[in-house]
């Protein structure tokens, strides 16, 4: 499935995008196919892929989840990454900057262990007591609010598909033409509005990019949970 030029995209919705909620409603245009299906599922990144994936939900009329993943900061260098976490013990690294910076074992085991923590912690808070969905032959459609390096997204892909996903659809408003490209090689189908040629970063294609934090996830999440609920009972 081929991704929407900048000048088309230009043409049709004002770039950048006004927030993550305006891209999470363009992107459910370009996945009407999977709306109202029983086998589908929307699972959003957090945090800052929740509002997105809200939008894609609540469109196409599908249940929504979470896959929480941690990205393993460099210490000292937060802005610099070394690979992500998710749950069912996913790790990936990157052996090479890893390498590059001379990065001791104990030094990773570390970051590992406090982004673990981290992650079991916002598990919890999102999770609310409530039973977790069933992706066991589903057709899962994995949202964040955009692919950079394509750590998170790949740690994401890997926890699905160790919960027996029968289909993963990676669908984001904007990524790195590399990334993506990788993406394409683990995922069932990749779902991209725009791939610039030069990406700069995610928060470039944003008007409004500030941080998603855990309280408005919950908000969002139980939102959803309870419009499916009332739907389910009429």
């Amino acid at each position: 499935m081929k991704s929407i030029s900048a000048t088309f995209l230009a043409d049709t919705f004002p770039l950048p995008f006004p927030g993550r909620a305006e891209a999470g409603r363009v992107l459910a245009g370009r996945l009407g196919a999977f709306a109202n299906q029983n086998d589908a599922v929307v699972v959003g990144i957090p945090n800052d892929g929740v509002p997105v994936a809200a939008q894609v939900a609540a469109i196409l009329n599908l249940p929504i989840s979470v896959q929480v993943i941690r990205k393993l900061g460099i210490p000292g260098q937060k802005e610099l990454v070394m690979g992500s976490i998710a749950t069912d013990n996913v790790k990936i690294l990157d052996l090479e900057t890893i390498a590059a910076l001379h990065i001791p074992d104990r030094v990773v085991d570390w970051v590992v262990f406090c982004e673990t923590q981290e992650l079991l912690r916002r598990k919890r808070i999102f999770a609310r007591d409530r039973k977790p969905l069933e992706l066991a032959d589903a057709t899962v459609i994995l949202v964040d609010d955009g692919v950079a390096t394509g750590s998170r997204m790949l740690a994401a892909i890997q926890a699905i598909r160790k919960q027996m996903a029968r289909r993963i659809v990676v669908a984001v408003p904007v990524g790195a033409i590399q990334s993506l490209a990788r993406l394409r090689t683990v995922a069932d189908q990749v779902v991209c509005l725009l791939e610039p040629k030069i990406f700069f970063s995610t928060n470039h294609w944003y008007k409004n990019f500030e941080p998603v934090e855990d309280w408005e996830v919950c908000q969002i999440l139980d939102g959803l949970v309870e419009r499916t609920r009332e739907r389910q009972l009429a």
